[in-house]
């Protein structure tokens, strides 16, 4: 018997206004825009609310602690994303390290 499709994930964005705009306009309903004052509290909260995806600036990230950050960089479930603002700085995680954080895989390029 054939095994019957999961209900898919949900996704939660927790960001500035400026990105909660465009995931709303896509039709994304689990988006939390935040403040400098509430963003790690609200965090938190997407963190422990279910989601099986949390997309969160990296302004957050910034605001978190070093053990905020290393559990939110080694989660899968929820699996954290770290998207840059409109505006500002922004690290850039590579795809290699992407690839070993989700995949456990560790890409080499052939030589």
């Amino acid at each position: 018997m054939p095994e019957t499709p999961k209900e898919p994930g949900r996704t939660i964005v927790v960001g500035e206004r400026e990105l909660a705009i465009g995931f709303r306009l896509i039709g994304l309903k689990d988006v939390v825009e935040v403040t400098p004052d509430n963003a790690v509290s609200e965090f938190e909260r997407a963190m422990a609310g279910g989601f099986s995806l949390v997309i969160a600036t990296q302004s957050i990230r910034a605001q978190l602690s070093e053990s905020q950050r290393a559990s939110a960089d080694a989660s899968l479930h929820p699996l954290v994303v770290f998207v840059p603002t409109p505006s500002g700085e922004y690290e850039v995680e590579s795809i290699e390290a992407l690839a070993k954080r989700v995949l456990g895989v560790t890409l080499s390029v052939a030589t």
